[in-house]
């Protein structure tokens, strides 16, 4: 029997995590709504808040990112999105397209919106504005252009929606409807009834693990548990970004709306501040923060703050229905007097393993902080998550029809998405081949769409697409991030470009948190690795790219910055994205971790006189 050491270590990992899976995840189904018209879901965080608009009549609604006005005068509210107008008597409903629009609402609208909205604004070339759906609980909204169309996935009983851009399955034998929603599966014997039940994704029909992996289905084989895309899902989910913080300089700002005010966190005996604009918890007569990725402690609720050397006790009892739940993976390996060694794996960002595939959210709705600020709390539904390969977790906005309006208070909103923030997905792709693959009638319409949205977040001439590293959003105080020097980040929210030990679970005998004395890195997480750097830098510009591939008909392919071209006649021609089999991309996707890992490999690999590389946890 014969063995890569790669897959070997990937199901070890796996058969690991479903050990400490936490069986406390909220996955009952959201409100679905289901239309067969161009529809835009616009999402407000409970009753809606209103909030004066100085100098004028007008309030906005201040629990939602969307652009929301009400008239105090008239009762008239109006909803901006792209280039639409909408008005409607009551803040919650009712809403229609609208001409009629009073000059200083668009005044204000002109001074609130970011360019923000030039990035998310898909309704510039439709002909119609969308249906509006506004929700003040969890929910999300999957449509069909038309009655849905239903074709054959190769080699299966399963049939799948094209004229959609949600993942939309039929089971052929149960006559059963599957919907992926942030990585979770949901089942119903009618798509328009409501009436939607979670499925774990290892409780599947067989045939989900049989979707071939060149399919225009096969986006959906990382949340199908057996599959080698959610092996490898899991797997980069362990992996943690880290970074050395200097005791010297990092420090962080924390602000309460009035005096600081904490809760109990369940099952626990830490509180958490819940009118706090950064995640701070209470333990005994200590207080500590986490921001970017960094613990902090101070004597008071206010701070000053200073790097923390040891992570509170209890925080691994966090439960999931708690709004700071996310904490309990952020790590500190070691210190010395000058730096602490800390690290966090993306369960910070809120992606958990579960059940053999990856899963976002905890499920639960948390209650936001309203004062006279209002603080939002991480979501799992109403904003599209998906999972790819490139580009992990991002988010969409009412599927092709989707627009989302940053403005008056934008800066605030990563209190939605977690410390990650927004991040587009592949579902951002309705800019570089969604409706373009649709409307221009390209073979499998929306299919081709999706592909060509997957190569666009996979751009690297669109650097704002990639996943943020919360280390790297700190202007001071991060000495080393782990990354190679000069390397390029990986498309991923879990780079490989960082050492690969893995914290230690809590043990007797141990701070909680803290990796027992065997199981610390062997070395830290600084520049020096053992690697001879100007050798590599050598060999890195002697070596020719490893960039060409091939398909199974022999036609050849390379990625030249971002761009693919396919050979022909002796020399490269620009392919563009509708030729380049999904064979390919997956090749170049493969090829591309596989190389990260051997760089990981190389980065815990013994220096001279230094311990063994990572006492064999994750060496590669």
């Amino acid at each position: 029997l014969s063995m890569s050491l790669d897959q070997f270590l990937a199901d070890q990992e796996e058969l690991e995590e479903r050990k400490q899976i936490d069986l406390e995840f909220n996955n009952a189904a959201p409100t679905v709504y289901f239309e067969t018209v161009p529809s835009v879901l616009v999402m407000i965080d409970g009753d809606p808040i209103l909030k004066d608009i100085d100098n004028s009549s007008y309030k906005y609604v201040l629990n939602t990112p969307f652009f929301i006005l009400s008239d105090t005068q008239t009762g008239t509210n109006y909803l901006k999105g792209g280039n639409w107008w909408y008005s409607s008597s009551s803040i919650t409903g009712g809403w229609v397209a609208s001409d009629d629009i009073p000059n200083d609402v668009k005044q204000i609208a002109d001074k609130a919106f970011t360019d923000v909205e030039s990035e998310t604004d898909s309704s510039a070339t439709e002909t119609s504005p969308p249906k509006v759906i506004l929700s003040t609980k969890p929910a999300e909204l999957i449509q069909t252009d038309g009655k849905p169309e239903f074709n054959p996935v190769t080699g299966t009983n399963l049939l799948f929606v094209d004229n959609s851009e949600s993942d939309i399955i039929m089971d052929i034998d149960s006559q059963e409807y599957f919907v992926l929603v942030s990585g979770r599966w949901y089942k119903s014997k009618s798509m328009d009834s409501g009436a939607w039940t979670f499925v774990r994704s290892d409780k599947l029909p067989e045939d989900f693990k049989n979707i071939p992996e060149d399919s225009d289905l096969s986006n959906v084989r990382p949340n199908v548990a057996g599959t080698q895309e959610a092996r490898e899902a899991i797997l980069e989910n362990s992996i943690p970004q880290t970074a050395e913080v200097d005791r010297k300089t990092a420090t962080v700002e924390v602000k309460y709306d009035g005096d600081p005010k904490f809760e109990k966190i369940e099952g626990t005996d830490l509180l958490f501040g819940s009118n706090a604009d950064k995640t701070v918890l209470k333990s005994k007569d200590k207080y500590y923060c986490v921001d970017e990725g960094v613990w902090f402690e101070s004597i008071q609720a206010s701070g000053p703050w200073v790097v923390s050397v040891v992570v509170p006790e209890g925080v691994q009892d966090i439960p999931p229905s708690s709004p700071v739940y996310n904490v309990k993976y952020v790590y500190i390996y070691d210190s010395t007097p000058e730096v602490v060694y800390v690290g966090y794996t993306p369960g910070y960002y809120w992606s958990y393993p579960y059940y053999g595939s990856v899963i976002y959210g905890t499920g639960y709705y948390y209650q936001p902080w309203y004062g006279a600020y209002y603080y939002p709390r991480p979501v799992t539904y109403g904003f599209g998550v998906h999972y790819n390969p490139w580009t992990g977790w991002g988010f969409s906005y009412g599927v092709s029809f989707g627009w989302l309006s940053f403005s008056f208070h934008s800066g605030g909103y990563n209190g939605w998405w977690g410390p990650g923030g927004y991040r587009y997905g592949y579902r951002h792709g309705y800019h570089h081949g969604y409706r373009h693959g649709y409307n221009r009638g390209y073979a499998h319409g929306y299919a081709a769409g999706r592909r060509a949205g997957y190569r666009a977040s996979n751009n690297p001439k669109r650097p704002n697409q990639l996943p943020s590293n919360a280390y790297k959003n700190r202007t001071t105080g991060i000495k080393n991030t782990g990354v190679r020097p000069g390397a390029r980040p990986a498309q991923r929210p879990t780079t490989a470009n960082r050492p690969t030990q893995r914290p230690a679970q809590p043990s007797t005998g141990t701070r909680p948190n803290q990796p027992s004395a065997a199981a610390k890195p062997a070395t830290r997480p600084t520049n020096n690795t053992g690697v001879n750097r100007q050798a590599t830098s050598d060999a890195a510009r002697t070596k020719p790219s490893n960039n060409v591939y091939s398909d199974k008909s022999g036609n050849i392919y390379r990625q030249n910055q971002g761009d693919w071209q396919q050979r022909d006649s002796g020399s490269w021609q620009n392919s563009g994205s509708r030729s380049v089999p999904n064979s390919v991309n997956k090749s170049q996707q493969n090829r591309y971790r596989g190389q990260q890992r051997t760089q990981s490999y190389q980065r815990s690999a013994p220096s001279k006189g230094g311990f063994g590389g990572g006492g064999g946890r994750r060496g590669r």
